[in-house]
């Protein structure tokens, strides 16, 4: 999960493995598997650096309950 902001500055939470795209048309597009579609006020590298940290986590914790 990673935590974003919607345009009206709300923040919400987004299931990182939902996401299908993510594109700037110039604000942040986001499509979701499902279809839903979110604008948001970070930037489109922002996004990808959270999923990819979200994913890192995921893989470490993964890593650290096997041992």
């Amino acid at each position: 999960m990673i935590e974003l902001t919607r345009l009206n500055g709300s923040i919400f939470v987004l299931n990182a493995d939902l996401v299908e795209t993510v594109e700037t048309t110039p604000d942040t597009v986001i499509l979701l598997s499902n279809g839903h579609r979110y604008v948001v006020r970070e930037s489109m590298e922002e996004v990808t650096k959270r999923i990819l940290a979200f994913r890192r986590r995921v893989i470490d914790h993964r890593e650290f309950s096997s041992s």
